[in-house]
């Protein structure tokens, strides 16, 4: 009885994720492609090239100016895997994303895991814990890393990195956690202060399972979202983060590739990033989908207790 529901969210999502990432990466071609300096070659400021060299350096470039031949090739190279030819680093796109995407990969896992599971520990302690000025130790902190760019974070980290390891895991970790707490604080806030909820807690309910079952899971498809979002943040903070702390991920490749102007790697880390965003929503849609169809027995019990 469960699969057909699920079945039809896996199909949405699927359907979802290829359109969204099909006009992500046409839309990330189009912004490089009209950005200024496109097409502008620093090697063709050496005055030691002859005019042939100027010329070849010219058609290298030269595929790459009509936006709409372009991705269709990118597309038709990517359905037999080519990824296409980064010419700022000289390598396929394949290899570079395959020797710096497993860095990224768990770089953003330890960030994601770790801001979200501080941002949720700390809103949790602020709802339970009613005490006058509890909230504001982490009001002040998530404060300090929303003020502080994700560049400046990094310094810090780098600066203290022998003491703690890696250091853009934890930068990372900083950068995810504000956004976490600030969302989740307010919205099991809003929920604790729901009618139902105040006259359980009137009645005697405990305060842990209260907050567990009338507070904490009618939020969870709100809090849920904040796994894609944490994604994206993550990786967006990884972009300065691994360039300051010399890290050889992904976010290192994109600012290289966007200093170069190097229109199949910046195409194929869009796509990347799209896909990496909306495949984590999507399991997080399709969790919360078989958890609220198993939550309903229990919650009605809950609810026939009070």
């Amino acid at each position: 009885m469960i699969a057909s529901p699920l079945l039809i969210q896996v199909s949405r999502q699927a359907r979802r994720i290829l359109l969204t990432v099909l006009l992500g990466g046409l839309l990330g071609a189009t912004l490089v492609r009209l950005g200024p300096g496109f097409g502008v070659d620093e090697r063709e400021l050496d005055s030691r090239l002859s005019a042939e060299s100027q010329q070849a350096i010219r058609g290298e470039r030269a595929r790459d100016n009509n936006l709409v031949s372009f991705y269709f090739r990118y597309l038709a190279g990517l359905v037999h895997g080519d990824l296409g030819f980064s010419r700022s680093l000289n390598r396929p796109v394949s290899e570079l994303l395959k020797e710096r995407l497993p860095l990224t990969v768990v770089s953003l896992g330890y960030g994601v895991l770790g801001g979200v599971s501080i941002g949720l520990a700390l809103a949790l302690l602020s709802v339970w814990w009613r005490a006058p000025g509890a909230d504001i130790v982490p009001a002040v902190l998530s404060g300090l890393c929303l003020a502080a760019p994700a560049a400046v974070i990094a310094l810090v980290f780098l600066w203290l990195g022998p003491w703690i390891g890696e250091a853009s895991r934890w930068a990372i970790v900083l950068v995810v956690f504000p956004h976490v707490y600030r969302y989740a604080k307010n919205q099991l806030v809003a929920t604790s202060q729901s009618p139902h909820v105040v006259a359980a807690q009137a009645r005697g309910l405990s305060s842990w399972r209260g907050l567990w079952a009338h507070v904490f899971t009618p939020a969870a498809p709100q809090l849920a979202a904040l796994a894609g979002i944490s994604v994206s943040l993550a990786f967006g903070a990884s972009i300065p983060i691994e360039v300051i702390c010399d890290t050889p991920g992904v976010g290192q490749l994109a600012w290289r590739a966007a200093l170069d102007r190097d229109l199949p790697l910046l195409v194929t880390i869009t796509v990347l990033v799209a896909l990496m965003t909306l495949v984590v929503n999507g399991l997080a849609d399709i969790a919360l989908a078989a958890w609220k169809h198993n939550a309903l027995p229990s919650a009605a019990g809950s609810a026939a207790e009070i």
